[in-house]
C-alpha cells in the first residue's frame, strides 16, 4: 500500500474500441439480445477467447476477444492467429483485465501486426443465419484491457462502452487490501510491474495520465470510468470515426440494463459451471471488482 501511495505520477508514468458502419434507429430489446447480453456477461468472467467474425461482403471481418488475460491468452492467440493473415484487422475487446506481463506480451503482439482496436460485442447470426454482423457498443474495457486497447495503431472508444481503471493489487488480498500483510517480494512484483507498464505506455504512444487516473484508485474505492475527455487526454482515443476502425460494420446497442451494471461483484470466486477457471501467473495482475464493493484484483502469487 505505501508503496502505491508515494508513488509519484510524473512524466515517466505513462499508460494507456466500437464500431462502425450506419447506426440502426432504436436500440435492439428482445428477448434474443437479452440472452446475447446475460452471455456477454458470463464470457468475460472466463479466460480470454479469440474468434474471427466474419461480415462479409462488403466487409473484411474482425477478431472478438472476449475474456480475462492469463498466462495462457499470448499462446492461445498465437494458436489463434496462425494460417490466418491478420495484418491490420480489427480487435473487439470485451475484458475485465487479467495479468500485466502477459497484458504487455499480448498488447506488443497487435502492435506488431499493425492491428486496430475497439470495445465491443461481437453479435453474429442476429435475426437469423442469413443476417449480418453487428457489434453492440455498450460492453466493458476495464484494467489491462485498457492496455490492449492502448496497442491498436488506431483506437476507437463509441459513447456508450466503458472504460474504467484502477491500481494492480496483490489479488490473492485485494478483497481486505487495507488489513492484509505485504513481503518485500510483494512490493518488488507491484513495482516492477507499473515500470513495465510504463515503458510499455510510452511505447505504444500513451500518455502518462492514463497511469496517473489508474494508480489514484486503490482496491477499496470503485473503478474509475474514463470521460469522453479523459479518453482523449490519455491518448486512449486516436479516432473518433468508427469507420475507421470497422468500415460497412452495422452498430447495434442491446439494452443498457440488460448488460453488465457499473457497480460489479468481484471477480474473486470462480465462475459457476465455468469450463476453466483463469489462472494466476507471477506478476502483479488486475482483474475488475464485479461487486457491490468495486475493487480491483491485482498481482497474485502462486
Amino acid at each position: 500500500m505505501k508503496l502505491l501511495t508515494s508513488l509519484n505520477v510524473r512524466g515517466w508514468l505513462l499508460v494507456g474500441t466500437a464500431v462502425c458502419g450506419v447506426a440502426m434507429a432504436g436500440a435492439i430489446a428482445t428477448f434474443g439480445s437479452s440472452a446475447r447480453a446475460g452471455s456477454a456477461l458470463e464470457e468475460r468472467k472466463l479466460p480470454m477467447k479469440f474468434n474471427w467474425v466474419a461480415c462479409e461482403p462488403n466487409c473484411r471481418g474482425w477478431v472478438s476477444a472476449v475474456g480475462i488475460i492469463t498466462s495462457d491468452t499470448p499462446k492461445d492467440f498465437e494458436e489463434f492467429a496462425r494460417g490466418r493473415q491478420l495484418g491490420g484487422a480489427t480487435v473487439v475487446l470485451d475484458s475485465s483485465g487479467g495479468s500485466v506481463n502477459d497484458a504487455i506480451t499480448l498488447g506488443r503482439r497487435f502492435r506488431n501486426l499493425g492491428l486496430l482496436t475497439t470495445v465491443g460485442i461481437s453479435l453474429q447470426n442476429r435475426g437469423g443465419p442469413s443476417a449480418r454482423s453487428a457489434v453492440a457498443p455498450e460492453a466493458y474495457c476495464e484494467s489491462m484491457c485498457v492496455f490492449l486497447l492502448l496497442a491498436g495503431k488506431k483506437r476507437y472508444v463509441p459513447d456508450a462502452a466503458h472504460v474504467r481503471v484502477h491500481q494492480i493489487w496483490m489479488g490473492d488480498r485485494a478483497d481486505d487490501a487495507k488489513a492484509a500483510s505485504y513481503s518485500a517480494q510483494d512490493l518488488m512484483i507491484v513495482e516492477r510491474d507499473i515500470g513495465r507498464l510504463a515503458k510499455y505506455t510510452f511505447d505504444m504512444g500513451g500518455a502518462g495520465d492514463l497511469l496517473s487516473l489508474a494508480l489514484s484508485v486503490p482496491p477499496w474505492e470503485d473503478l474509475h470510468e474514463l470521460d469522453a475527455g479523459e479518453l482523449k487526454l490519455t491518448n486512449l482515443v486516436t479516432t473518433d470515426l468508427v469507420a475507421d476502425v470497422l468500415p460497412h460494420v452495422d452498430v447495434t446497442a442491446p439494452a443498457m440494463a440488460e448488460l453488465t451494471p457499473k457497480t460489479q461483484a468481484r471477480f474473486g470466486a470462480e465462475p459457476e459451471q465455468a469450463p476453466q477457471a483463469a489462472k494466476s501467473t507471477k506478476t502483479a495482475e488486475a482483474l475488475v471488482p464485479t461487486g457491490s464493493a468495486v475493487t480491483p484484483a491485482a498481482a497474485v502469487q502462486k
